[in-house]
């Protein structure tokens, strides 16, 4: 794992200085949550799990224009398209700055670039971690801040979105009482 540190230095001081500072909670656990799913993670499916939000620290404000003027709000496939891409884009800049291989650089562009909807095995697993690593750190932020900026029903949607959307059913399995808490405080 010789650019996964790299990655990960890059991105908490990218992170350390944006508004989405808690992010960097989730992208830790995305990538423990991914080694709980498969303990032989390859190194870039690790920096995948760990910088497949990038593109978040590039935003001006907390919710990106696209999707802030879209009726879907966080669920826009424009937004979410644009959302993957460009983190693959920035994270293949960043690893090729540093020298990596073309095999590491087009295999973590290839994961990060189908995270939210998911794809091959491979991707699949990426989005199941990113999801149970969002109910588990990012509830509280939608629930606080969430809610007042785009409204409960988007928030709800998006709760059943990132739950539904989990392929395996060790995932569902670690996700479900999270997600079941999730929607109970929403609902209080």
């Amino acid at each position: 794992m010789e650019f996964y540190p790299k990655v990960e230095k890059y991105i908490t001081e990218i992170f350390a200085q944006s508004p989405h500072f808690r992010d960097i909670k989730h992208f830790e656990r995305t990538v423990y949550w991914l080694k709980k799913l498969r303990p032989d993670a390859d190194e870039a499916l690790c920096i995948a799990a760990f910088a497949h939000d990038t593109e978040r620290a590039f935003r001006e404000s907390g919710i990106h224009p696209m999707a802030e003027k879209s009726s879907q709000g966080f669920l826009d496939e424009t937004f979410m398209k644009y959302h993957q891409e460009k983190g693959a884009e920035i994270i293949v800049e960043f690893l090729k700055k540093q020298d990596a291989p073309s095999e590491l650089t087009e295999r973590t562009s290839m994961l990060i670039s189908k995270h939210e909807v998911g794809g091959n095995e491979d991707q699949n697993l990426l989005k199941d971690a990113d999801s149970i690593s969002y109910f588990e750190n990012q509830i509280d932020f939608f629930l606080t801040h969430k809610v007042t900026e785009v409204g409960k029903d988007k928030v709800k949607d998006k709760f059943q979105w990132m739950f539904d959307r989990i392929s395996s059913e060790d995932a569902r399995a670690l996700a479900k009482p999270m997600y079941e808490q999730a929607i109970k405080r929403l609902e209080e």
